[in-house]
């Protein structure tokens, strides 16, 4: 085969493949800023925010600190508000009323095993009643903000993604130049 042939598949196949992480990099990019704006607009819209430092929990309030009393806007503010926040109080909920963290699904079936077995005093049927409001209310704010970490974090990703792209296209593009000139010096009679 001829050097230039080679030479000139090369750098073809190097400029499409330049042209492709630039393309790549502008969805990715795209994918990144929608990810990050539809989780700052929804949970703005949420307008929940983190209490003042003396109101946190002791359990987290190192960890939490640092978000007193701002707005939660972003996946890692929505993922400590989720779990360290309303995880700890769902748990002391538990702790008060039953003496040991519950989940929804055992708290939810101690309460029906009352009401329904008819044991239990009316201040025991309705604390297991609250508790279960309580936790089920707190896994399913839990849930969607937990969701919104998982979205904020893929857009993290994604905008990682794009400046590897744009970076890896740039190096591509610079590579095919030097083809283009190293294909312009090789000798017609030149093979590989």
């Amino acid at each position: 085969m001829k050097r230039r042939t080679f030479d000139g598949i090369v750098t073809t196949v190097g400029i499409a493949l330049s042209i492709f992480l630039f393309v790549a990099a502008g969805l990715l990019n795209w994918g990144a800023t929608f990810a990050n704006d539809s989780v700052k607009t929804q949970l703005e819209n949420q307008n929940i925010s983190f209490p003042a430092a003396e109101a946190m929990p002791e359990a987290t309030k190192a960890q939490l600190t640092k978000w007193a009393e701002q707005k939660v806007t972003t996946g890692e503010m929505a993922r400590d508000y989720s779990d360290l926040y309303i995880w700890e109080h769902m748990k002391a909920s538990s702790i008060a009323v039953a003496g040991a963290p519950l989940t929804y699904s055992e708290a939810s079936g101690k309460y029906m095993g009352m009401v329904r077995g008819g044991t239990g005093t009316p201040e025991e049927i309705a604390k297991y009643g609250e508790l279960r409001q309580t936790l089920f209310m707190g896994n399913t704010l839990r849930g969607m903000l937990l969701q919104a970490y998982a979205f904020g974090t893929l857009g993290v990703i994604a905008g990682y993604s794009a400046i590897a792209a744009l970076v890896g296209g740039i190096l591509m593009l610079l590579l095919s130049i030097a083809g283009l000139v190293h294909l312009r010096r090789t000798p017609k009679d030149a093979t590989i």
